[in-house]
Parts: C-alpha cells; sequence; structure tokens
C-alpha cells in the first residue's frame, strides 16, 4: 500500500480507524521476553544470541543488535516513505560524506511522530532497564541518507552526556560487498583505535545501539554500489555524565635543523626560472599578500621523471599510519629508499632550500634569509612563469608583513639562494636551540579508502608553520576523487583553501594557530576512474612542514 493511499481520506470514519490500527507501531514482543537475558548479557559482559538474531556482545565494545526491531511492516513502509520525503541537506567535512534531514523531534507526520513515541518511551524504558543507566527524556534522532561514495569516518561519538548510540535502518537488500556497513575497532592502552574486529552489515528494520564510551570507535563504511540508498533513522539516549579519562595527546613529529649541503643541490633539481632572483622576488610579494602559492612545473623534467618511476618501485616499505580517528595512509620508511628518492628528501632538509624558502615567502628560515626591506634585483630578464595564487582567502589572519622585517649579519645579506656563509647545523637526536629553523616531512601514497581528520589534540596545530606539498602520479586526478588537502578556519566549516594534487608543482602555505588542515577521503571513483589508467596504485606527495 503506498503512502498516499494510506494518507487518502477513506470513505467512512470507521474504515480510516482500522487503517490507523493495522498501522500502529510496535516494538517485537520478543525484547520483552529477552529483558532479562539482554540485561543479564550486558552487565556482565558475554555474548547472547538468539536464532531470531538477537545479539547482545561486548566486542570490541558493548553494543546489541535486534532485528524486527517494529513488528508492523505496514507501518516500516509509510515511515519510509514519510522520511524519503523530508528536505536532506549535504553534509559534508574531513569526516564524513552523506545527507542528513533536519532534527526530527519536532516532525509532526504520523508515522514520524509513531517512531519517535516508540522510542521516547517503550524502547528508552527497556533500554534503561537492560543498561541500568537513567536515561533521559531527551533524545536526538534525524535521518540519514548515504549513497555512491558517502562515508562517515572513524569517531567515538563522546558528547557530554551521550549514554547510548542507535541506528535503525530501512535499507533495500543489501550485501556486505555494497559497503555501508557499521564497521567497530578495537583500542589500545592509550583509547586509541586499532584495527576493525567486527563489521555490522545493515539490514531492513534493524536496530543496532552500542554504549558511548571512550572505546566506542566506529564507522560508516564507504558506500561502493551505486543505485542504492542507505536509509537509517540514528541519534543518541542521554543520561548523567560519566567521568572521561584525558585525551590521548601524540608526541611532536621529530623535527630538525637544516641538513648542510652546497647549494649545487638546487640547480641539480630545481627548474632555473625558479632560482632567478627578480622570479624569487615576484613570488615572495604573492605570498606575502595571500600567505600561499603553488609553483608549476618546480622540478626540471628529468629529475621528476626520475622520482615519479622510483616511486612504483616495490621494494619501498610502506608502513599505514594510524589511528583511524586521526589518518590513515602510507608513510614511506626512509631506510631503503632507492636513491633518488632519498636525493629527493635531503633536498626538502638542506641548508639551500630553507634558503630558497625563505627568498619565498619572506619567512626567516635561514639566517642569510632576505629581509623585505632589502632592494631587489632590477637586472635581468624575468623567464617565462607559471606560477599560482590558488584560493583568494589567505590562510593566516595574520599576513607575512610582520615576518619580514629580519636583519641579517652584516655582509651575509642575499636576494638569490648563494651560500657564502653556513651554520654548522646537523641532524641529531637533540632537540634544536630556540629560535633555530626546524622541519620534519615524510613521502606519502595516497590509495582509496585514506584521509587525514582535524582532531582536538593535534599538537602540530599549536605553532605558525609552512607547509609544503609536492605531488607526483597525479596526472588526470580529479577533485571528486577526494585526496585533496583543505585548509579551514578553526570552529568553522567554510574551506579556505583547497588543494587538488598536481604533477611537478610545489604547493605552500602559510598556516597560523587558527588554520586546521586535513586531505579529504580518497573514494570510489579514484579506482574506477583514475586507477582504470594507472593500475591502482593512487599517487604520492613529499608533505613537509617549517617553523622558523
Amino acid at each position: 500500500m503506498s503512502f498516499k493511499r494510506l494518507r487518502a481520506e477513506p470513505e467512512n470514519g470507521g474504515e480510516r480507524k482500522k487503517q490507523l490500527k493495522r498501522e500502529v507501531a510496535e516494538l517485537n514482543p520478543s525484547l520483552l521476553e529477552a529483558k532479562e537475558r539482554v540485561s543479564e548479557a550486558w552487565s556482565r559482559g558475554f555474548e547472547y544470541s538468539e536464532e531470531q538474531g538477537l545479539l547482545v556482545s561486548c566486542q570490541p565494545f558493548t553494543h546489541c543488535v535486534i532485528p524486527g526491531f517494529i513488528q508492523s511492516q505496514l507501518f516500516l513502509t509509510g515511515l519510509q516513505n514519510e522520511l524519503l520525503q523530508l528536505n536532506f541537506h549535504e553534509k559534508s567535512n574531513d569526516l564524513y560524506k552523506f545527507k542528513q534531514s533536519d532534527d526530527l523531534r519536532r516532525r509532526k507526520e504520523y508515522h514520524i511522530s509513531a517512531l519517535r513515541k516508540i522510542l521516547y518511551e517503550d524502547f528508552r524504558k527497556w533500554l534503561s532497564d537492560i543498561s541500568g543507566v537513567k536515561l533521559e527524556s531527551t533524545v536526538d534522532i534525524s535521518c540519514a541518507q548515504y549513497e555512491y561514495t558517502d562515508v562517515l569516518l572513524c569517531h567515538d561519538d563522546e558528547l557530554e552526556g551521550r549514554r547510548i548510540a542507535f541506528i535503525l535502518y530501512l535499507v533495500p537488500e543489501w550485501q556486505a560487498s555494497d559497503g555501508g556497513t557499521l564497521d567497530l575497532y578495537d583500542a589500545d592502552d592509550h583509547y586509541q583505535p586499532q584495527k576493525i574486529t567486527k563489521s555490522l552489515t545493515p539490514s531492513w528494520n534493524t536496530l543496532v545501539f552500542f554504549e558511548v564510551s571512550p572505546v566506542s570507535h566506529h564507522q560508516v563504511s564507504e558506500v561502493l554500489v551505486e543505485g542504492k540508498c542507505r536509509l537509517s533513522v540514528s541519534g543518541w539516549f542521554y543520561g548523567p555524565a560519566l567521568e572521561r579519562p584525558p585525551r590521548y595527546i601524540e608526541s611532536f613529529s621529530p623535527r630538525m635543523p637544516h641538513i648542510t649541503c652546497d647549494e649545487e643541490i638546487l640547480y641539480e633539481w630545481i627548474n632555473p626560472i625558479y632560482m632567478n632572483m627578480t622570479t624569487q622576488a615576484d613570488i615572495q610579494e604573492q605570498f606575502e599578500e595571500k600567505s600561499e602559492i603553488l609553483l608549476k612545473n618546480f622540478f626540471r623534467k628529468e629529475k621528476f621523471q626520475m622520482v615519479c618511476e622510483a616511486l612504483s618501485d616495490p621494494k619501498i616499505k610502506w608502513k599505514r599510519r594510524g589511528p583511524a580517528n586521526k589518518r590513515c595512509y602510507d608513510q614511506a620508511e626512509e631506510d631503503g629508499l632507492p636513491d633518488i628518492l632519498a636525493k629527493c628528501m635531503k633536498l626538502f632538509c638542506s641548508e639551500a632550500t630553507f634558503l630558497l624558502l625563505s627568498n619565498f615567502t619572506g619567512l626567516k628560515l635561514h639566517f642569510l634569509a632576505a629581509s623585505g626591506d632589502d632592494n631587489r634585483e632590477e637586472d635581468g630578464q624575468q623567464d617565462e612563469l607559471e606560477i599560482s595564487g590558488g584560493n583568494e582567502h589567505a590562510c593566516s589572519s595574520t599576513g607575512k608583513d610582520e615576518k619580514s622585517d629580519s636583519t641579517h649579519p652584516e655582509g651575509n645579506k642575499t636576494g638569490g639562494v648563494t651560500i657564502e656563509t653556513t651554520e654548522k647545523a646537523t641532524r641529531g637526536d637533540s632537540p634544536p636551540k630556540p629560535g633555530v629553523p626546524v622541519c620534519c616531512g615524510e613521502l606519502r601514497q595516497w590509495k582509496n579508502g585514506y584521509y587525514t581528520l582535524i582532531h582536538d589534540t593535534n599538537v602540530e596545530n599549536t605553532e605558525f608553520a609552512l607547509d609544503l606539498l609536492f605531488s607526483c602520479g597525479c596526472e588526470g586526478w580529479d577533485e571528486e576523487f577526494g585526496g585533496v588537502t583543505s585548509y579551514i578556519a578553526k570552529a568553522e566549516d567554510e574551506e579556505l583553501l583547497t588543494l587538488c594534487p598536481e604533477d611537478n608543482a610545489l604547493a605552500l602555505i602559510y598556516r597560523d594557530k587558527e588554520t586546521l588542515k586535513f586531505v579529504k577521503h580518497v573514494n570510489q571513483r579514484s579506482i574506477t576512474q583514475f586507477n582504470r589508467k594507472h593500475k591502482e596504485r593512487g599517487f604520492w606527495d613529499f608533505s613537509f612542514m617549517y617553523y622558523e
């Protein structure tokens, strides 16, 4: 029976009463029968299951699966139709991409109101009894649609007062191969997610609920099938707030001063256009205005080709970076890198590069860096140069002017990249002295399923920094594949800057303490459209951060 027929006026009042009676939403009576057994399993932390599919498990954290949650199939069909007629909003940030309705707490549609009554009254009482938690009458509830490439990445749902999370699925026939599974992670001693230990495939009229805790890490895996809608109603029950352990804070990435080396390394690697002093002054002027710039065709063509070929070497050891609530990508181990890649890593850490970046940005990354008051080199012809200023928004709210007043030791001013005097800074385990410019960096590989997330314990966001990104193997990459680096202002959703991977282009971004960054989830389109030509290898980038 369609939704319109259910809402049509009957010929007489008696017939209408019969229709509504057939649609009354009731909990599956087997829940009441199993209440004591479920309560015992929940409180004692052991697994319990029934032939009908009801399951209680404490692995990897306490959760329960209830098939056949609502007794009336006719009611469920009406509910599904009402939900699909709601206005849905596109939701997209570092953590998720899907469509969500407004809060359902005040919706007046018959089936939505009836479901809300079940959840707020009968089910809340049942849930409160089996969990031993006095749940409040206030319940968050909304509807979500996940379609092709939509995803909700690893998180724990923790928020003040949230005690039980729930999801009711109203999906068509669904297989695990369609994606959209509810994946549950186990946790380490620091309450950080380690690996997925259980995946729950959504099914019609199945409700899953779990206890919200520091270890309730879960995700909705990417929907991999086109033409299907993963429709669900979800939310949280609230109760007395629990004392939570302190958030685990990661240590700083290892930082080092520059590596002393001859400036000839720049002439071997860098496009000669960028070695021109007038060009460098023009780049600095653009950078100081916008706090970011993209320098195309940065490496010499032959060097870039050698780097790209070496990146496909199967001997490279890649290590998965986690934890999943912060990041997921492959990092190359520096030991054993092909020679050309080792030299490329050395280039980005070299004294010559520190000085070159100083000339590009006006930052004081080397004691020979030219001050902002130095006169430009007037002589010489500027070569043809392709420079992109990128997004009109600056990533720094302070700009660069205050950074360009640096003075230099007498006789050591330079507008180019000739190093006549060097500091004997070496790589070592001891921390650099205060005021000594340092950097940290890595070689990363990006494939379907990889991403980074914004998180409130990221110590790297506590300082001003110059970000450097140099991508390889991404010719033909499209922004819709994901893998895009986005910058946003803290506590805001609007993107200040979006960087799509581009071959042989050096991106420089000055980031202040109020600017956050993340790499968007690399989705299934990267396999079906990009990797079809590129043998499913994704792309790579060199990612470095420099500190004055």
